[in-house]
């Protein structure tokens, strides 16, 4: 993917992988929040790179999004 989106840097990726999965399983940010619990402006913040994705963080994003948390991290 690195190829294909040179635009992207790697403190850009955990964010773009969010995006990615959170789009795969057709939620809003708004419907992933009510599933996680984790506050909307969090995940806006997280998927553009301005918030780190902690490792709880990406176990709860993992299972609920049926990804590995290690894209997230």
């Amino acid at each position: 993917w690195r190829n294909a989106f040179p635009e992207y840097g790697e403190k850009d990726s955990p964010g773009v992988c969010l995006r990615g999965a959170r789009g795969k399983e057709g939620l809003t940010q708004k419907e992933l929040s009510e599933r996680t619990g984790i506050p909307q402006s969090h995940l806006s913040q997280m998927e553009h790179g301005k918030r780190p994705i902690g490792k709880k963080t990406a176990r709860i994003l993992g299972r609920e999004l049926k990804v590995s948390y290690k894209v997230f991290l």
